[in-house]
């Protein structure tokens, strides 16, 4: 599939609610005699915070960890957060980064608001020194904010503090130009967004103990663009110590790499023309001068991501784990079995045109050229599957997802404990994106369902059935077992196999009706990854 509707359909994973800034109220000093008894009151090292109280434990929303990338900030490293006086509110979700659109609960007006480097903290009641575990979300690296997931319930039942992060998007967060790396102190512009995640991380080893948790004990993960920038920070120097293991959902895809420097470079120039800024000499402060939504709308058809080269990430990270480089932490890493199923309904059914019969050969052609074509077509007959759609599905889902997770496993294996799953639940409800589409199509184990049986996606409660809710269950301790000891463990259940004693085993997380959750040696050829690993990734 080109990447072009990759990019497209990922914008697809983002948020619930609309955003406000948080406001300050006066602190009085009988306020600050009481700390001990308010535990919403918590003093960062910039100021003051009040969360609230639920019965799920504490939130902590809106929470700036760095100041607003605003005006000559934009395109720049971000710095910490000034200092504020008084209480700060942090009872409301900060403001979306700069996104376009979409169909996701709580996207449906786009944000040009530059101020929104905040993140969101849920801690359970009770004791001290818990695991933390800090979510990066997914949107393509181009939509989403920390919102996407309400942990709280998470939180309470594994013991954790979760911490959900904001970070710059689009051509906000990974402009890369010659201008700007006179700027970058890597000599790289181009990461911003990652320089802001790794931002976060320094803000939670700072302040996470004042909220109950333990800074040694961190552990990042993510969903889709999340889980990729869980793969760029595994193999980038400069986020080394900043946490201790990490979770990849659905992270793999094009083995994590990230853009060459050179064509980044391009990419930012021709930006900058179709932005109405072409004179190299002045692109940079004309570009700083442009309106959010002007920057927002030229941003259209480019591809943003990471760039290779300088401090923060001086080589791909599959080579990275591949000599060793990378860091040596814990990893749960996989996917989901019909991950192509969503990419494939956006760009057939859910334009109102299904992939007929008819349509099949030439549609595989269209994506993977003639000789490729031919060959997937063979692997990917129609009477194997449903639909056509589904069939074209498979093939996408295989490749960029099922494969890579699975190639990624074999190169970390080299380098410390890695733990591969599959959720497998083709019965799951669509997620809450979805559900309200007039349509039949069956999405069943698709990219992003996973997330819903872990947290609150959007906010929402999904209407999983009584063995879901049990798979759930087991997912959530699988989850906060491996975020508190490093190993992904639940009561009753099989261990998630380690890629270094077990190579090639997965944990196929399923519900009762179908078998249950067991550990299958047969993932690598139900995705026809044999075909798939003699193919150069996309």
């Amino acid at each position: 599939m080109r990447r072009s509707r990759i990019r497209r359909a990922a914008s697809v994973v983002a948020v619930l609610a609309a955003a406000a800034a948080a406001t300050l109220v006066p602190q009085s000093a009988q306020a600050r005699d009481d700390t001990a008894a308010d535990r919403t009151l918590v003093r960062t090292d910039a100021g003051w915070v009040r969360g609230l109280s639920t019965a799920q434990g504490r939130q902590f929303l809106g929470v700036p960890y760095a100041e607003r990338p605003v005006g000559a900030l934009r395109w720049k490293e971000p710095r910490t957060a000034e200092p504020w006086a008084g209480v700060r509110r942090a009872d409301r979700f900060g403001n979306h980064c700069v996104q376009a659109a979409s169909w996701d609960p709580g996207y449906e007006k786009p944000s040009h608001t530059e101020d929104c480097l905040d993140l969101n903290v849920y801690t359970p009641i009770g004791a001290r020194h818990r695991p933390v575990m800090v979510w990066l979300h997914g949107g393509g690296l181009t939509a989403g904010a920390g919102e996407d997931i309400v942990p709280d319930t998470f939180a309470r039942e594994t013991g954790t503090v979760v911490v959900t992060v904001n970070y710059r998007l689009g051509a906000m967060g990974f402009l890369a130009a010659e201008g700007l790396d006179g700027e970058a102190s890597d000599r790289v512009s181009g990461n911003y967004g990652l320089l802001d995640q790794q931002a976060a991380l320094r803000w939670v080893r700072a302040n996470i103990g004042r909220f109950g948790g333990d800074p040694g004990r961190v552990t990042i993960a993510g969903e889709s663009a999340g889980g990729r920038s869980v793969c760029t920070l595994l193999a980038s120097p400069t986020a080394r110590g900043l946490y201790r293991a990490g979770i990849v959902e659905s992270g793999a895809y094009g083995d994590c790499a990230g853009r060459e420097h050179r064509r980044a470079v391009g990419d930012g120039a021709a930006f900058a023309k179709k932005a109405g800024c072409p004179d190299p000499a002045t692109a940079l402060a004309c570009l700083r001068a442009r309106p959010a939504k002007e920057i927002l709308a030229a941003q259209a058809g480019f591809d943003w991501g990471p760039v290779v080269g300088g401090a923060f990430l001086p080589e791909q990270p599959k080579t990275a784990y591949e000599n060793g480089s990378a860091a040596r932490v814990p990893v749960l890493n996989g996917a989901n079995s019909d991950e192509g199923r969503l990419f494939a309904f956006s760009q057939f059914d859910g334009q109102g045109t299904p992939l007929t019969a008819e349509g099949y050969a030439p549609a595989l052609t269209e994506a993977y050229g003639p000789e490729l074509g031919g060959r997937v077509l063979k692997e990917y007959p129609l009477a194997a599957h449903p639909s056509p759609t589904t069939a074209y599905a498979a093939a996408m889902g295989d490749r960029m997802f099922a494969c890579t997770a699975l190639r990624m496993n074999k190169a970390l294996a080299g380098r410390g404990p890695v733990y591969a799953y599959e959720f497998a639940d083709r019965t799951s409800p669509p997620f809450a994106s979805l559900r309200d589409l007039d349509t039949d199509f069956d999405f069943g184990a698709t990219h992003v369902n996973e997330v819903q049986y872990l947290f609150k996606h959007f906010g929402l409660v999904s209407p999983l059935n009584a063995e879901q809710r049990a798979l759930s269950r087991q997912m959530v301790r699988y989850w906060g077992s491996f975020v508190r000891d490093g190993v992904p463990l639940a009561h009753g259940a099989p261990a998630a196999p380690d890629q270094r004693t077990r190579p090639g085993r997965v944990l196929s997380l399923r519900t009762a009706s179908a078998g249950g959750t067991a550990i299958s040696a047969t993932v690598h050829g139900e995705h026809r990854c044999g075909l798939w690993d003699a193919v150069p990734s996309e």
